[in-house]
């Protein structure tokens, strides 16, 4: 069974779901555990390393992965480089997901007034 874990902030879309299933073959998804979601969506940004404070994640990923499993990595910059590189040393495929920004501009008052939309766009190996 292919897995894909998930570092990032928020749940899979529908959308997103359905492309990792197609492009990776994913039969299971797992997202990262209440006290570790914590830590991963609340990195203080005061903090001079995030070494300690992310093995806890590190050790579920190796409890949890087989080789050639995908793992979704977006986060904290520094997290994010250290993870990836922990997941290519761990024979794991790392990948984000890109998005495309659709702004609407209005003017209102004198002002002007842009919404932004992200659309999923695909995943994309980190390399």
């Amino acid at each position: 069974m292919k897995k894909m874990i998930l570092l990032f902030s928020h749940k899979l879309s529908e959308e997103q779901t359905l492309e990792a299933e197609k492009t990776f073959g994913i039969d299971i998804f797992i997202y990262l555990p209440s006290p570790l979601q914590d830590i991963w969506s609340n990195i203080s940004p005061t903090i001079s390393s995030v070494v300690t404070l992310i093995e806890p994640i590190k050790q579920f990923i190796i409890d949890n992965s087989s080789k050639d499993d995908i793992i979704l990595i977006q986060g904290d910059f520094g997290v994010s480089y250290n993870l990836v590189n922990f997941a290519k040393k761990n024979q794991l495929i790392p990948v984000y997901a890109t998005t495309q920004r659709l702004v609407i501009q209005s003017e209102k008052d004198g002002k002007i007034i842009k919404k932004s939309t992200f659309e999923f766009g695909r995943f994309r190996e980190y390399e």
